[in-house]
């Protein structure tokens, strides 16, 4: 350094260094932006995720509501055939059977079971073998998915005392 009577102490030039700030402002701005772009995309793909979701349920729904009111026809053909014993129904239930087969639609299996008022509803009490156990199925239920559907309409024996 020189100084003159008049001047300020004058600092002879050096090497300019440059500061580490605007670097380390990039690169906490690139983290920042990186992170703001993956929570973007992880909150894309979760919302991909609820809607195939949200689709395969709406359509498990609208299946479980055409299905609902199908039942009272299908318990109809069922009896015309216990009544006529006719080949045509025969078959025609055979077919009825493996549509709702192939839609995950299953009878809810009753008799000789304990009484379950999750898939089925009791019309009567009777005089049975056993305590709570179903002795005759009035109306057979069915489940979707393992969605009860309705339920089958049961009579449940009671112990005599």
């Amino acid at each position: 350094m020189t100084q003159t009577d008049d001047q300020l102490p004058v600092e002879e030039p050096t090497e300019v260094m440059e500061s580490q700030e605007p670097e380390d402002t990039q690169t906490a701005e690139i983290e920042a932006w990186k992170s703001k772009y993956l929570r973007a995309l992880a909150d894309y793909q979760n919302l991909e995720k609820r809607t195939t979701l949200r689709r395969h349920e709406d359509s498990r729904m609208a299946a479980r509501q055409v299905i609902a009111k199908l039942l009272p026809v299908i318990d109809v053909i069922y009896k015309a055939h216990e009544a006529l014993q006719d080949k045509g129904l025969s078959l025609a239930i055979k077919q009825i059977e493996d549509v709702l087969k192939s839609e995950h639609v299953e009878k809810v299996d009753v008799l000789g079971k304990a009484f379950d008022p999750e898939t089925m509803e009791c019309i009567e009490l009777t005089d049975g073998e056993g305590h709570d156990t179903v002795v005759e199925e009035t109306q057979a239920g069915y489940r979707l998915h393992d969605i009860v559907i309705r339920p089958a309409q049961v009579k449940v024996g009671k112990k005599k005392k």
